[in-house]
């Protein structure tokens, strides 16, 4: 006995286009509706007990959708193929921003500035191209464009910079057994400084919020070694930071540390580490030795790392009436500090480090690389 009604075309699936399908279904990551229409593809060519494929209907119930929507997938399908599961072009306002609009937006963006700026805005470019400020903010934002950001940079003239990169970067991911690699830098004229008027506290929707101006009660030395195996820290005040007071630091760390350890001191070029007063320090005490940073590189120094955090979590929004009171927050976050140390782990290889350079000294037209 026939069906009554219009027959259905069989959708005669090749083995490509089914596994295409099934490959819809199994993906996580894409769009629902690709999904859905694969499994409505898959259900409608199955053949019922009377050798037709299976009613409309009855794959629009199993699927879950209306029958016109399964109907409408079909025959599209029929058509198309796999094609015709995609997406039309949907209708909307045509397109008012050309190419060559969009083009010479950009090179002015790079390749000019304004008459009476530094760097242009939206509102600046907008006026000089003719497009709206919203126009230019989107294609600033799509092709990664800030001109109202500004950073600085400064590449090292050291000689034997190549050299001392591939020493202190080798001390950080190989370092030598039974010896300590410490970096060591002094963090001079720390301000003691007192607010001309009380703090007000921070309160709901509100932050805390001090006086611009301030009262100086004067400035300490911070003489710190950071361990870059555990991150711990020894440090030292003085008032002054001369060869005297590093002559004294190193006497402090030789006490400190176990006299079978050798000891690595990663050093910046301040004149205070090369006097001969230091010079004839180190040949008396032969375990220790010197290892310096390029100049203009004190990035390579992790100690800086560390006084970037005890910078912003003590000493900028501190509140010190005297040297002493701000040596003791000082003594007391080292303490603090020590009791549960993060060290800063060192990833790149030095070679990166140079290759990074390389690449980014071929975007300086002036740089004579």
């Amino acid at each position: 006995m026939t069906r009554p009604g219009p027959k259905l075309v069989p959708l005669d699936l090749t083995a490509a286009e089914r596994g295409e399908l099934e490959r819809w279904v199994r993906r996580r990551k894409g769009a629902q509706d690709m999904a859905l229409r694969a499994r409505l593809i898959l259900a409608c060519e199955a053949v019922g007990e009377d050798g037709f494929p299976v009613s409309t209907k009855a794959v629009a119930g199993e699927i879950g959708v209306t029958r016109e929507t399964a109907s409408k997938w079909r025959k599209r399908f029929l058509v198309d193929r796999l094609a015709g599961l995609q997406d039309e072009p949907r209708p909307g306002r045509p397109r008012t921003v050309l190419d060559e609009q969009v083009a010479d937006l950009i090179a002015r963006t790079l390749e000019s500035k304004p008459e009476n700026a530094t760097h242009w805005s939206t509102r600046s470019m907008a006026k000089k191209t003719g497009l709206s400020q919203s126009t230019v903010s989107r294609v600033w934002r799509a092709f990664g464009l800030q001109p109202h950001r500004f950073e600085s940079f400064k590449l090292s003239t050291d000689p034997f910079f190549v050299d001392k990169v591939h020493d202190v970067v080798g001390l950080y991911l190989d370092p030598p057994e039974r010896a300590l690699v410490l970096c060591v830098d002094e963090k001079s004229q720390i301000q003691a400084l007192d607010r001309s008027q009380p703090v007000l506290p921070m309160m709901p929707g509100v932050p805390e919020r001090a006086t611009h101006d301030y009262v100086r009660a004067g400035t300490t030395t911070l003489f710190a070694a950071f361990d870059a195996a555990s991150g711990k820290v020894i440090g030292s005040l003085h008032r002054r930071h001369r060869a005297t007071e590093f002559k004294k630091f190193l006497t402090k760390l030789d006490k400190e540390i176990p006299d079978d350890l050798e000891v690595h001191l990663v050093c910046d070029n301040y004149a205070t580490h090369k006097t001969a007063d230091i010079k004839k320090w180190l040949l008396a005490h032969p375990r220790f030795h010197m290892h310096f940073t390029p100049t203009s590189s004190s990035w390579l120094n992790l100690v800086e790392r560390w006084f970037a955090e005890l910078t912003a979590k003590q000493i900028r929004r501190g509140v010190h009436k005297s040297v002493q009171a701000l040596e003791k927050d000082i003594r007391n976050w080292i303490t603090t500090w020590n009791e549960d140390p993060k060290p800063f782990i060192w990833t790149k290889t030095a070679d990166q480090i140079l290759e990074s350079l390389a690449t980014y000294c071929k975007r300086i037209t002036d740089s004579g690389h």
